[in-house]
């Protein structure tokens, strides 16, 4: 699960009451690929798009297979048999060897155990679902409904292990943020990443506790931007062509939320709906639910810090303010 573009205008007001933009981020939201038809994005790799667009989904979850006449499949996608057929038609004739998942949310995962039914593959991921921290009591888990807490990989990887297929190797790079399990794979020989949800170029990342952590999420991006590669394939949206580029905006653009944050409080003690108002204009309301829950991720780095104060933990219906 993702959230839309809620870069569009972020503001923080300092004591004037004068607004502040956040550094703008040139998403590109020209997106035409054709759901169920095969598309060659890159040598030896195809995208495969799952027709389930929406808010938090762009114009679907792209599925992509790595190889040729032996093959793997990263992130199978949603449990949608048109879907599915669409996969299996573009493999026709091939073997697949391997099934690959970014991470468990359904949108990725729900199509897996369709898919290894029909092609005997085994899975291959980080590991099963689970929180980037304990819930705390009484707080309810907004992303519940998207996690496949059913999923366990049959080899589970970890970070550096290496997947080998036909004239293909994937190196997997762990970058838990939006998911505490959620995996990046490097195909160096194409000098590419298949990045999942961890970056993408239509949309910043959600970022929810107790799934996500801001805290984790920087620091995958500083991890990715360190690589050489710069050519980025995620699981919504098309390439992204300058990836080291991108991550370095969003890095930007993850500080500047959290000054606009700190700037909304220095007003005075907030509850999160009212730092929301404070510095997002012009929200999508449908996405008012996914603003709240990357405040919260931001509040609890900050709290973790020492920069905001709270009563016991952070929390969605916590009070804040700046010591």
């Amino acid at each position: 699960m993702k959230v839309g573009p809620l870069h569009l205008r972020e503001t923080g007001k300092d004591k004037a009451g004068q607004a502040e933009m956040a550094e703008d981020i040139p998403f590109d939201r020209k997106f035409d690929a054709v759901p169920g038809r095969a598309d060659r994005v890159a040598p030896g790799v195809r995208r495969v798009l799952a027709p389930n667009p929406g808010p938090f989904t762009f114009t679907g979850t792209c599925s992509y297979i790595v190889g040729e006449g032996e093959v793997a499949i990263i992130d199978p996608g949603p449990d949608d048999p048109a879907h599915v057929a669409a996969l299996m038609e573009a493999v026709r004739g091939e073997r697949v060897t391997h099934i690959l998942l970014t991470h468990t949310h359904r949108d990725h995962s729900g199509a897996l155990e369709a898919l290894k039914a029909l092609t005997g593959a085994p899975t291959h991921a980080q590991g099963p679902h689970r929180a980037a921290r304990p819930s705390h009591e009484g707080e309810g888990n907004a992303l519940e409904s998207a996690a496949d807490r059913a999923f366990f990989p049959d080899v589970a990887l970890a970070d550096g292990a290496q997947v080998h297929g036909a004239g293909w190797t994937l190196h997997a790079l762990a970058t838990p943020g939006h998911a505490a399990n959620h995996m990046a794979f490097v195909l160096e020989a194409q000098g590419l990443v298949f990045v999942g949800d961890h970056v993408m170029g239509w949309s910043t990342t959600i970022v929810a506790p107790p799934d996500g952590s801001m805290n984790d999420y920087m620091d995958s991006l500083r991890r990715l931007h360190a690589r050489p590669e710069t050519f980025y394939l995620p699981g919504h949206g098309g390439p992204v062509r300058e990836g080291r580029l991108l991550v370095e905006r969003l890095i930007r653009h993850r500080q500047a939320r959290e000054t606009a944050i700190l700037r909304a409080l220095e007003r005075g003690p907030m509850t999160i709906p009212q730092i929301v108002r404070a510095i997002y204009f012009g929200l999508d309301p449908r996405l008012a639910g996914a603003a709240g829950l990357s405040t919260l991720a931001h509040l609890e780095d900050l709290v973790a810090r020492g920069a905001v104060l709270t009563d016991g933990p952070a929390v969605v219906e916590g009070v804040f303010t700046r010591p």
